[in-house]
């Protein structure tokens, strides 16, 4: 009981977090000097920093042409759009699931699908609410496709939000890598946007809650027609 108690509550740490970690720590004691009230405040601060940094591990389903989701959050867009020119998609509309990412998810950025990076790309740009359609035209993002070893391309988008301002992404052109494999983070509130090849529907509908790593987006052998919800 113990030992599930501590696991609920204690995770490992993204490297990204250590120095913001130890910032709070740092001006949560000045803060107990000051007034024990600012220092309580501090400690919270502290406590919700040491959470947003978490990267727990996750169990992603391990079979060929699922496409799992990148991030945790909530589905706030799903619609055809043109993907960004530097993916080399094309300019066709592809299938875009938009993953919105608040300041109390696990920001640890995962890989949707196995295969080969064949392009990545960062562009500046504005930082206006992520959860908005044009975000993904005019906001800072970092983009990436992935080659399957079947040759369908998928991209992938990190998009920086109202607070976020950086970007982290670990890998470089010509890495090959498993689904669910870490790929970078943003920091504090942001958006993943991915691109779904012709013809692949979507397996989510718009609201519903995902896990990074182990909920299915997609199948790319599959033939299941796209999804509806309904709220309850």
């Amino acid at each position: 009981m113990a030992a599930n108690l501590t696991a609920a509550v204690v995770f490992p740490i993204h490297r990204e977090g250590y120095r913001f970690i130890a910032i709070f720590a740092a001006v949560t004691l000045v803060l107990f000097l000051i007034w024990l009230p600012l220092g309580l405040l501090g400690l919270g601060l502290t406590v919700w920093c040491y959470y947003f940094f978490r990267d727990p591990e996750r169990v992603t389903p391990d079979r060929e042409g699922l496409v799992v989701s990148p991030a945790d959050g909530v589905i706030s867009l799903l619609m055809p759009a043109v993907p960004p020119a530097e993916l080399g998609l094309g300019e066709a509309p592809m299938t875009r699931i938009s993953i919105f990412m608040n300041v109390f998810n696990c920001h640890v950025n995962r890989l949707p699908v196995a295969g080969t990076i064949t392009a990545l790309a960062y562009r500046p740009g504005k930082f206006l609410n992520a959860s908005l359609d044009k975000a993904s035209e005019d906001n800072e993002r970092n983009g990436l496709t992935v080659q399957t070893e079947s040759g369908a391309r998928i991209g992938v988008v990190q998009i920086a939000g109202l607070v976020a301002r950086r970007i982290v992404c670990e890998v470089a052109e010509g890495d090959v890598l498993a689904t669910g494999q870490r790929f970078g983070m943003i920091r504090f509130g942001s958006r993943l946007d991915v691109y779904l090849p012709e013809g692949v529907a979507p397996l989510v509908c718009l609201g519903q809650t995902m896990v990074a790593g182990e909920t299915v987006l997609a199948d790319l052998q599959g033939s299941e027609p796209a999804r509806t919800g309904v709220v309850r």
